[in-house]
């Protein structure tokens, strides 16, 4: 389903977040570094329309996770609140200068095999907001449509012989995704359907371990 991006949508979206049930982690019962992601929510490319998220491929030099595909986000300072980070590596990495009025909800805190606790910012970017990818942190941007991510075979769950816990897919144009990032998305899909479908314990492919 196509979903115009408007002032409807936002609301709608915004009340799919209210509704939802969060289950943060508890950071004190954990030693895993804070950190968030932001699932931008922008207009579609011109040809299909309606609305799309974020998506970026990861510059081939950095340091952790190079060339991998991710929302973009990173780990919070002291002392600062996921949304500030959100908001603060949204403007590092693609130069989008978002207020925290624009923020719509927060999903499940997500743990990570690299030492992250990370938590999804839900976040609606303005039709005239402009985007300019910082080439130090960022290879590529990418606008993936909403009803993409509603296919019923958008997602697929594998097995590994190092995990007992089943790993998450995302295809996109040929390509897989896999979690931290195909998970959140894979939440975002869910509450945007109205179900508090956890993703906690979905795993992650080994390569994303380190």
């Amino acid at each position: 389903m196509v979903r115009p991006f408007d002032d409807t949508t936002r609301r709608n979206v915004a009340e799919r977040c209210a509704a939802f049930a969060r289950l943060p982690a508890d950071p004190a019962g954990t030693d895993l570094k804070r950190a968030a992601v932001a699932i931008t929510l922008v207009e579609a490319d011109a040809a299909r329309g309606g609305m799309a998220l974020l998506l970026t491929m990861r510059a081939a030099d950095l340091r952790a996770h190079r060339g991998q595909w991710a929302l973009p986000g990173g780990r919070c300072d002291d002392g600062e609140t996921v949304i500030a980070a959100s908001l603060r590596e949204l403007r590092e990495e693609l130069g989008l200068a978002l207020e925290a009025s624009t923020v719509l909800g927060l999903l499940d805190d997500y743990p990570t095999r690299s030492g992250y606790l990370i938590t999804p910012v839900v976040v609606w970017a303005d039709k005239k907001a402009e985007i300019s990818p910082n080439p130090a942190e960022v290879a590529s941007v990418h606008r993936i449509a909403i009803e993409d991510i509603e296919q019923v075979q958008a997602f697929d769950f594998v097995t590994i012989p190092e995990s007992n816990r089943r790993v998450i897919r995302f295809r996109h144009e040929g390509q897989f995704i896999h979690a931290p990032t195909a998970a959140l998305i894979y939440q975002f899909r869910e509450v945007l359907a109205g179900r508090d479908t956890r993703v906690a314990e979905l795993e992650q492919p080994v390569f994303a371990w380190k």
